[in-house]
């Protein structure tokens, strides 16, 4: 019988990669997730009956256990940006990570992978960074053999940092960002799935790596690429931090009286991550040490950002129309 793994979060934006990729190497796929019927796209990944979407949720013991039941490996790709209810980042980040590897040591997992983040530091005034470096303690505590993988910013057909941009850019004419000359090493989405697919396989050794692009460039860069893909000429402006705290400020109020429903567009503490470099280490392990080459933004963003441009996946033909009358 094929070896069967669970991925937590596996319809999310990484997820669903990573279960692509390990039902093309012929292995049974649970994808452990809060609303499987959500989720029933990944069956689609593979033959029938070869994925299967599972009710599971992070925080409760019972369901991981049960997610967990017969795997031979594990894939940890539940993360939030923003808190929400009992979805905190304490909830999903420490306990969850850590629920997640105890259970599998305890089920005989052979492999588990956590996906973490660049900048995760226990000391960090960042919640987001230090729960994410808590969640990493917990799961080497729990499962020493543990893969941790630690991705810049991470962009892909369905990410939320390319799109969210180009999004605004149709119907903005200035695009406001906050820290301008921070630095990004983007990586995409594929490229991480690859390194939690051979780490699956037994291809990587334990520890950490931390995974970016082979582009480094600041916010500011990023936009204006990004624009340049969608041909479209917008202002861009740096909001000063202490604005950008302020108007945070306002938002998490927003989202807090609301219960959720109202979800803030930009929390204090992504103002705070928004400060900090997110770039590889100096001497930390990689892609280098995983055996992958990843790649540039340039041989990906225009293959889902062309639906950004003023006439979509015509606007190359009507750049070379004009040609014509001559």
């Amino acid at each position: 019988m094929s070896k069967l793994v669970t991925i937590f979060g596996g319809s999310g934006f990484v997820g669903r990669y990573v279960a692509q990729r390990l039902a093309r190497q012929g292995w049974r796929v649970r994808v452990a997730v809060r609303r499987p019927n959500e989720a029933l796209f990944v069956k689609t990944y593979g033959s029938v009956g070869q994925v299967e979407p599972v009710l599971c949720n992070i925080r409760d013991d019972a369901s991981v256990r049960a997610a967990l039941r017969g795997a031979d490996a594990a894939v940890n790709c539940v993360g939030v940006l923003n808190q929400i209810g009992r979805n905190t980042f304490d909830a999903v980040h420490l306990d969850g990570a850590r629920l997640v590897a105890r259970a599998a040591a305890d089920e005989g997992v052979s492999q588990l992978v956590q996906l973490s983040a660049i900048g995760a530091d226990a000391n960090s005034e960042c919640e987001y960074a230090r729960s994410k470096a808590m969640g990493e303690k917990g799961a080497r505590a729990a499962f020493p053999n543990a893969v941790i993988l630690r991705p810049s910013v991470i962009f892909g057909n369905e990410d939320g940092f390319f799109n969210r941009f180009a999004a605004m850019a149709r119907m903005s004419p200035v695009l406001p960002i906050v820290g301008a000359s921070t630095l990004f090493q983007p990586v995409y989405v594929d490229d991480v799935a690859a390194a939690a697919e051979r780490a699956v396989l037994g291809q990587v050794a334990a520890g950490t790596y931390e995974l970016g692009g082979p582009d480094v460039e600041d916010m500011r860069s990023l936009t204006q690429r990004m624009l340049k893909v969608i041909g479209r000429r917008r202002g861009v402006v740096n909001m000063p931090f202490i604005v950008a705290r302020f108007m945070a400020f306002w938002f998490d109020l927003w989202q807090k009286l609301s219960a959720g429903l109202i979800v803030s567009p930009l929390t204090r503490d992504q103002v705070k991550s928004l400060a900090c470099d997110n770039v590889v280490s100096a001497g930390a392990k990689g892609f280098a040490d995983i055996g992958i080459d990843p790649k540039p933004m340039d041989a990906v963003l225009p293959e889902y950002l062309y639906r950004y441009r003023e006439t979509g996946q015509y606007a190359a033909i009507k750049s070379s129309a004009k040609n014509l009358n001559a």
